[in-house]
């Protein structure tokens, strides 16, 4: 399951450390949220990625984008959403809400397509899935014309990033303890 293989990626992420840091919870708290994102949100786009390993039988990473329009979510949809979000985050749902607010208000009101998330299972990592996944969807964001935009958790990551043409944009002041997160955005094609 993807959102299990994002658990796994996305375990030692700084937020999500913050967010959630009780080690002996994080991977299933962190893989409801995946599941709350891909079943009340995301799937219904189309726009979600997996690499799948044929001999290990199983996906080995993946990634959740939404297309121009599409984020945030209407508001009925994040209101169903509600309990997934709040059983994953328990008593770090309100710190977690006032991340995502900071986030939101520097995000792009423009047309863009939106990687909420890309992750690979560690086991997979370096053997470049992560690339693989960026390569396929931007080859569809450049045939649409369009923009793209994310938000780096891991600073180690921004080369990367910037190597698929995303640029630093401007980084919101984050409530107290929050890590650094990046904004990146990626003029259209």
């Amino acid at each position: 399951m993807l959102a299990d293989v994002l658990a796994k990626a996305f375990y030692d992420d700084p937020p999500f450390m913050w967010m959630l840091p009780d080690g002996k919870t994080r991977h299933a708290r962190t893989r409801g949220l995946f599941t709350t994102v891909l079943r009340a949100e995301a799937l219904r786009h189309g726009a979600v990625d997996a690499v799948w390993d044929g001999e290990l039988g199983g996906i080995v990473g993946g990634a959740i984008w939404f297309p121009p329009g599409t984020w945030p979510s209407p508001v009925r949809r994040q209101i169903a959403a509600l309990p997934g979000y709040a059983r994953a985050l328990g008593r770090r749902f309100g710190p977690g809400s006032d991340m995502l607010a900071a986030l939101a208000r520097v995000h792009p009101r423009s047309p863009h397509w939106y990687l909420y998330a890309i992750g690979v299972d560690p086991a997979h990592q370096g053997r470049g899935v992560g690339g693989a996944l960026l390569r396929s969807r931007l080859t569809r964001v450049d045939a649409d014309g369009a923009a793209a935009y994310l938000e780096s958790s891991k600073t180690g990551n921004i080369p990367v990033y910037e190597h698929f043409g995303f640029q630093v944009a401007q980084v919101p002041p984050l409530p107290g303890g929050v890590p650094v997160v990046t904004p990146m955005s990626r003029p259209a094609r």
